[in-house]
């Protein structure tokens, strides 16, 4: 993913769009796209800043800290357990579901 543009830039653009210019032309003008001039427009009318969202970031440990205690008691059970064991123990559980 590609790090997020300067406020700096967010600023100006914002401030040429309410200096009267349309947001596609503002986002021509400084290099942006239009859809991130609008987006930026907007932002500063709901939220009140243009400083950029965090990118990225975890998203798949809540899944498994939902599970941890099942997750340990299982390789407690069985230390050696295989990751094709382990796979064929989660999708009989049905924490994932398998596509061919």
């Amino acid at each position: 993913m590609a790090r997020a543009l300067s406020v700096d830039l967010r600023q100006r653009v914002v401030a040429a769009i309410d200096g009267g210019m349309s947001c596609r032309q503002a986002a021509e003008r400084f290099g942006v796209s239009a859809a991130s001039a609008i987006r930026w427009r907007g932002r500063l009318k709901e939220v009140g800043d243009i400083v950029p969202k965090r990118q990225g970031g975890d998203r798949k440990s809540k899944r498994i800290e939902a599970h941890s205690q099942l997750i340990l008691e299982a390789v407690t059970a069985k230390p050696d357990i295989t990751l094709a064991e382990w796979l064929c123990t989660v999708i009989l559980i049905g924490w994932v579901r398998r596509s061919d």
